[in-house]
């Protein structure tokens, strides 16, 4: 990544915040890169990506836009195509990479295709809802193109209805049967899986376990039978190249121990993992000696357009 019209060091801009349900989270996490980028000797421009974030750029000229959006139109390959016309080299995955993975069942596609594990899935009309459980209970009513749990219901064993979905709900929602197990995950840096997390928390992993000081306890490594932990690496490293990832991406996982390595299974992949402080990509990195200025370093330098 060269420095343009003789600049001592490259410019960076730190896309962050935008429009999305995920834009707090987006917020913590570009400005944690924009300091961490500043720390690694970048000089940083940190962008609220807004609907002139185009003339923005063209204004700031940066060298590589560091993208640091989550959720809509920042990580489904919006900003990423927005990039790739304005040629100026961008973070994570590219277009098409970062619309698969958002796109939850088209990504479930890729991953059978692949012939990895992921649970039964269907795609169901929101107003179908009201007629009946759309599969056997339990089961799991989410959004097919949000992430941190946004919108997510888990619907138990008993229960008499499904959800009714809220007036902001899409018109469509993803119904995924629900997965026992303990809750895992893998950061993918590259063609290095890093590390295997067991996410503890009270109840399931939704937005206040992932975000709030003390919402869960990661422990990594994860203390797993070395076949299970082996098989979760291979499993994240296989679903970021089959869905063409590039630079960090983590993939979630779960696994029902009563079940063996049968009871592996892969839930979604997140192109731009969040970078805030209780994110676990960052704590995965510095437990195998990457400090977060060395990771976020390392993504800037990675950038890339057509891809």
């Amino acid at each position: 990544m060269a420095g343009g019209s003789g600049r001592i060091s490259p410019k960076v801009a730190v896309l962050m915040g935008g429009p999305s349900a995920e834009r707090e989270v987006s917020l913590s996490s570009g400005r944690m890169c924009a300091a961490a980028l500043r720390e690694a000797g970048y000089e940083v421009a940190e962008v609220d990506a807004g609907p002139d974030l185009a003339e923005r750029l063209r204004a700031i000229a940066p060298d590589v836009a560091f993208n640091a959006l989550h959720g809509r139109w920042g990580e489904d390959g919006c900003v990423q195509g927005l990039l790739e016309w304005l040629a100026i080299p961008y973070t994570h995955s590219g277009v098409l990479a970062s619309a698969l993975a958002m796109d939850k069942m088209r990504a479930k596609a890729v991953y059978a295709a692949a012939g990895l594990p992921t649970p039964p899935a269907r795609l169901v009309p929101a107003a179908a809802l009201a007629a009946g459980h759309p599969m056997p209970l339990p089961y799991v009513v989410k959004p097919n193109n949000e992430g941190s749990s946004v919108g997510v219901v888990i619907v138990p064993a008993g229960a008499n209805a499904p959800p009714r979905p809220g007036p902001d709900a899409p018109a469509t929602l993803l119904v995924e049967a629900y997965a026992p197990g303990r809750e895992l995950t893998v950061t993918v840096m590259g063609d290095r899986a890093l590390t295997v997390t067991d996410i503890l928390t009270e109840g399931w992993y939704d937005w206040r376990a992932k975000y709030a000081p003390g919402g869960s306890r990661h422990v990594l490594p994860a203390r797993l039978p070395a076949e299970i932990f082996d098989a979760c690496l291979e499993h994240a490293l296989r679903a970021h190249r089959a869905l063409g990832c590039r630079g960090l991406s983590r993939t979630d996982l779960r696994w029902d121990e009563a079940a063996g390595l049968a009871g592996l299974t892969l839930l979604e992949t997140n192109t731009q993992p969040g970078m805030t402080p209780t994110s676990l990509s960052p704590e995965q990195a510095a437990h195998v000696g990457i400090g977060f200025p060395a990771l976020c370093r390392w993504i800037a330098e990675d950038a890339s357009c057509n891809r």
